[in-house]
């Protein structure tokens, strides 16, 4: 049954579009919204950061992706209405998901579009299931997200946090790192819906990907246009990693945000435009590489 804006409060955001569960093949039922966008269209598949969930990430930018391209949103494996997985959780499983996501609605090769955590996910579908991605679009994201020593380790400070707490304070510190996106009191009750959707195991898990995940060895093997958005004020990936995964990939241009770690949704006036176009920009150079005949 789809679920869009009709079923929703008027404590919710605006204008979602419709959203509906979508069975992925061997691997279980995931949630995804769809835009059409105009008729030809290139398609851009968006992918969450951790503890979000996609409406929590993207909701500010759909309307005006989909005056662009064909856009598909899914939750993430046990992040809000995403795929319940029976085996560990891991950046290569949501991968395969997002593969199969757009076999499933064939989309493929689809811009492929990560956001923090989403980033290294995006880098691993486009390792692992190259000819589902014609492009990446990596914001505020990184190819590693160890801290060493004498830096702060804010996503391993939030993991430990949120896995050694008992579960009421664990909630507590999940709507106050996601509430931080929006201080009006007619959403609070939309973050908390959100959040409930989360199976706890598989957010913590994730943690762990992210303190684990390495793209070094690989990264400079991609062969698709890129483009990173770089938030300058992020106090969750230092901007000087952002820099480094964008120099790491042959070709990537970046685009720069003065704004923090949450500027999807705290500035969206900044982030929206700086999307849009950046996905634009991959696509148009994919154009340009296919009349070429594939040259880089």
């Amino acid at each position: 049954m789809p679920i869009g804006p009709a079923t929703m409060s008027a404590s919710f955001p605006p204008a979602l579009p419709p959203g509906r569960r979508l069975p992925l093949p061997g691997r279980g039922d995931t949630f995804v919204r769809e835009i059409p966008g105009p008729q030809g269209a290139p398609t851009v598949l968006l992918l969450h950061g951790w503890i979000a969930t996609a409406d929590l990430n993207w909701w500010n930018a759909y309307a005006e992706l989909g005056r662009h391209f064909r856009v598909i949103a899914m939750d993430l494996r046990g992040h809000g209405r995403g795929l319940r997985g029976s085996g560990r959780f891991s950046f290569a499983g949501c991968a395969g998901d997002a593969a199969a996501t757009l076999a499933a609605l064939d989309a493929a090769p689809a811009i492929v579009v990560g956001y923090s955590m989403g980033g290294p996910i995006a880098q691993v579908t486009w390792r692992d299931h190259p000819t589902a991605v014609r492009g990446l679009v990596l914001c505020a994201t990184s190819g590693h997200f160890r801290a060493p020593r004498g830096e702060r380790g804010v996503v391993t400070a939030i993991a430990y946090a949120v896995a050694y707490s008992p579960p009421p304070v664990r909630r507590r510190l999940l709507a106050y790192y996601l509430a931080r996106a929006r201080r009006e009191d007619v959403y609070s009750e939309w973050l908390m819906s959100e959040l409930g959707g989360h199976r706890m195991a598989d957010v913590l898990e994730a943690g762990r990907e992210l303190r684990r995940f390495d793209s070094s060895g690989w990264i400079g093997a991609v062969d698709v246009p890129t483009s990173c958005l770089v938030t300058q004020r992020d106090d969750i990936v230092p901007p000087h990693r952002q820099y480094a995964l964008a120099a790491a990939i042959p070709g990537a241009s970046v685009r720069e945000l003065d704004a923090d770690h949450l500027a999807c949704a705290r500035r969206a006036d900044l982030f929206v435009p700086a999307l849009v176009a950046a996905c634009r920009e991959v696509a148009a150079r994919g154009e340009a590489r296919a009349e070429r005949g594939g040259a880089a």
